[in-house]
């Protein structure tokens, strides 16, 4: 019997990777609050150990891996517990249990101290003003914030970062990558660059850059909290319409639903962007699905440790109430990245194996897992574990693999600066040889 109720709202998780969006997913509520005078403090070695294994002991008991992923996790409290009792300070101590988790290769599982709490939905976090990707083996600036002091120095989009405070970055890259263990594939590689610049607020750091001509420069650069707007666009280019869509909330699913009947009047083909969307509500993920798919397709399976499962499918009268609106039949390209994560994953997964769509770009995060809801810590810190893995219609487990494209578009140094786009010039491409061919 399908556990359907139980699991209504559930939605997959929001990880930010430092300016680079990855995945996404709400709770459905916390299972522990505490109140200011009931908070312990972590200032103290006592209160530092409270936390510390409050975290470790939820981590035991939810996760949706008993074997959590061959890691010795007894072993990891016996060696984090003495250093965490040590810290030196709040950001210390939570670093520590970063580390500790990031033994799980697991991008959803994340604790956020006090300070950071972390709204999904509003996603706000610390940066420099700077997204670094690793292009052609090497770490480029891909996005500048335009309202930072970066933006105000000599580093331009496509420069590539060579040391952070004078450690070179290839040096930090490799010591990053050690707090995971084993084996390490791209997608660890990913996250690693992504958060390369990670520290808290206020503070500054050194960033060593080449830039076109091989000239090395460097700037101090602060820390400090920004937060990024989710939402939707549309764009229209000839008889091509643009959608991109950077989250699934309900809000975003209806809003979306109630702009394509303007968005798709004319348009020929459609080019679907989630190269920057992290997931989200999984039911809002099913709602815009039911946009380009059948009613009672199946999305896939969840299930946790117990082996409580549900089944999550497509349903257009969610959405359909909006006048004019019908179920978009156009030639459809859908473009991904790394950055491509959790309920996004699973609707490209699903247009793909349906032959819905042709998917451009280069591999998703390969980081479909969900949770069922948030854990408050006894300091006021938020955990997030992963409680439920996911496998496709067909059995795919979509977890560190991600879905592959059907036309790979790999990004160059040469590409970005020159600001072209070869994964949309392809869907360009394509769409219009399909219009032409009436295919």
């Amino acid at each position: 019997m399908k556990k359907v109720e139980r699991f209504r709202s559930l939605a997959l998780v929001f990880a930010l990777l430092v300016s680079l969006v990855a995945p996404l997913a709400a709770p459905v509520s916390s299972r522990a609050s505490y109140d200011d005078a009931s908070l312990v403090s972590t200032t103290t070695p006592e209160g530092r150990l409270a936390v510390f294994d409050d975290l470790w002991e939820t981590i035991e008991d939810r996760y949706y891996d008993p074997r959590f992923h061959g890691v010795d996790w007894q072993a990891k409290r016996a060696s984090f517990r003495p250093a965490a009792a040590k810290a030196s300070s709040t950001h210390e101590f939570y670093e520590l249990m970063r580390q500790m988790i990031a033994s799980l290769r697991d991008a959803h599982t994340r604790v956020y101290s006090p300070d950071e709490k972390f709204d999904w939905w509003n996603p706000r976090f610390v940066t420099i003003g700077l997204g670094v990707r690793e292009v052609e083996g090497v770490p480029l600036v891909v996005q500048i914030d335009p309202n930072s002091a970066a933006a105000h120095t000599d580093i331009h989009v496509g420069d590539a970062v060579v040391s952070i405070d004078n450690v070179p970055v290839a040096k930090l890259i490799d010591q990053r990558l050690e707090t995971y263990g084993g084996s390490v594939d791209e997608r660890t590689r990913y996250r690693s660059i992504a958060s390369m610049f990670d520290g808290p607020a206020g503070t500054s750091v050194k960033v060593g850059w080449s830039t076109r001509d091989g000239k090395v420069k460097s700037a101090l650069l602060p820390r400090f909290w920004t937060q990024r707007q989710l939402g939707f666009s549309t764009q229209r280019k000839g008889k091509l319409a643009i959608l991109r869509i950077d989250a699934f909330t309900q809000s975003v699913a209806l809003d979306f639903s109630k702009a394509l009947p303007s968005a798709l009047d004319g348009a020929e083909g459609v080019v679907l962007d989630l190269r920057a969307n992290g997931g989200g509500d999984a039911e809002a993920m099913a709602d815009v699905a039911s946009l380009f798919l059948d009613d009672g397709i199946n999305l896939g399976r969840f299930a946790d440790r117990s082996g409580a499962s549900f089944e999550l499918q497509t349903y257009s009268r969610r959405l359909w109430r909006v006048p004019q609106l019908t179920q978009i039949k156009l030639p459809l390209v859908v473009l991904t990245s790394e950055s491509t994560s959790s309920a996004a994953e699973i609707m490209v997964a699903a247009l793909q194996a349906r032959r819905r769509a042709l998917v451009i770009g280069t591999g998703t995060c390969g980081c479909v897992l969900a949770i069922r809801n948030r854990h408050a810590l006894p300091d006021g810190g938020v955990l997030d574990v992963s409680e439920f893995d996911y496998r496709t219609a067909s059995g795919v487990r979509l977890q560190d693999a991600g879905v592959i494209p059907d036309k790979l578009t790999p990004l160059t140094r040469s590409d970005i600066y020159s600001r072209r786009d070869p994964a949309f010039a392809a869907a360009k491409s394509f769409l219009e040889s399909s219009v032409k061919s009436g295919s």
